[in-house]
């Protein structure tokens, strides 16, 4: 196989931002800040829901489940990124590249089957609340949770193995700051064929089948709220899903926006910052839009906010 000319720091060259030193390191500033409040903030949403018993409930069982695929998505090419800004260096191995596309597929393919599988869980407490923990009983939630992990391990795998039976010309140089698969694709040398069948085949069964699945589960349960009498009782069902209803806008109005940047423009800034957008603010806000709308989470992380501030006054007074 031929991955083109080597380099002393890699077979790929990932160009990233820019070449100014000065907003180099302004961009690493950037990153990581939003890196360390994107882990920082949904690791407290995992805490939250393990330590509060009142947490322990579908909904933010699979919540917690969404925020360690947050961590996971954003960890998979913001470190590389922030790396290769500290050491100047822009290489990445062969190696590296076909695991940071496993894993970016693996993370956005479970971040889209949670959101799906959290929609059921609406609709269900929405539509058929008389039977809501009947149908959401322990045993369902932890399978659909195993489930979407295995699907998504599973279904990523043809898109980084069918990488493997490619070979690359000697421009290895991919104008993103992660080997994106798209752009990796377009240094192929070989057909790209298979390759492509794999990804829109792929892309349609996990991810046009869940949005389809989302979208009935979402007509189903406005439809249940407009036939509510009182606009008191709207509003409450409504605010059960509606942090859920934005973050699946987010999410998929930022997938879109990817999409459409690489579409309609060739220029590499712009779909370098549609994809910052999708890779780490989407999973940044996420915990910030269920904690400031929701009463239970807020309580729960100020627990835990309390036992932190008296673990270090305790540390602090033994140290004195």
């Amino acid at each position: 196989m031929e991955r083109g000319n080597q380099t002393g720091t890699g077979n790929f060259i990932l160009l990233g931002f820019t070449y100014d030193p000065d907003l180099q390191s302004l961009l690493l500033g950037l990153l990581l800040s939003g890196y360390l409040v994107t882990v920082t903030g949904n690791l407290l949403i995992i805490l939250a829901v393990i330590s509060d018993s009142h947490l322990h409930t579908p909904m933010y069982f699979f919540l917690s489940n969404l925020s360690l695929a947050d961590i996971g998505f954003t960890s998979t090419t913001i470190p590389k990124a922030l790396r290769n800004i500290q050491t100047h260096s822009k290489g990445i191995t062969f190696a590296g590249c076909v695991s940071q596309v496993y894993f970016f597929v693996l993370f956005g393919c479970q971040d889209n089957l949670l959101l799906t599988v959290m929609a059921y869980d609406r609709f269900v407490a929405i539509c058929h609340p008389l039977y809501y923990v009947a149908i959401m009983n322990p045993r369902l939630c932890l399978l659909m949770a195993l489930g979407s992990w295995l699907v998504s391990v599973l279904g990523s795998l043809p898109d980084s193995l069918t990488i493997l039976r490619l070979s690359f010309c000697t421009n290895m140089e991919i104008p993103h700051y992660f080997c994106d698969l798209p752009a990796v694709l377009k240094l192929a040398c070989s057909n790209t064929l298979i390759n492509n069948i794999v990804v829109y085949t792929v892309a349609i069964v996990l991810g046009f089948f869940p949005l389809t699945i989302i979208l009935f589960s979402y007509s189903q349960i406005f439809s249940s709220i407009l036939k509510i009498s009182s606009d008191r009782g709207k509003y409450k069902a409504f605010s059960t899903c509606g942090s859920h209803l934005l973050v699946v806008s987010l999410f998929y109005g930022t997938s879109l926006g990817v999409y459409l940047s690489s579409v309609a423009t060739q220029s590499s800034m712009i779909n370098l910052m549609a994809s910052v957008t999708y890779t780490m603010v989407t999973p940044m806000l996420n915990p910030f839009i269920y904690s400031l709308r929701n009463r239970d989470i807020k309580m729960a992380l100020g627990k835990i906010l309390t036992k932190m501030v008296l673990l270090s006054e305790r540390f602090d007074a033994r140290l004195s």
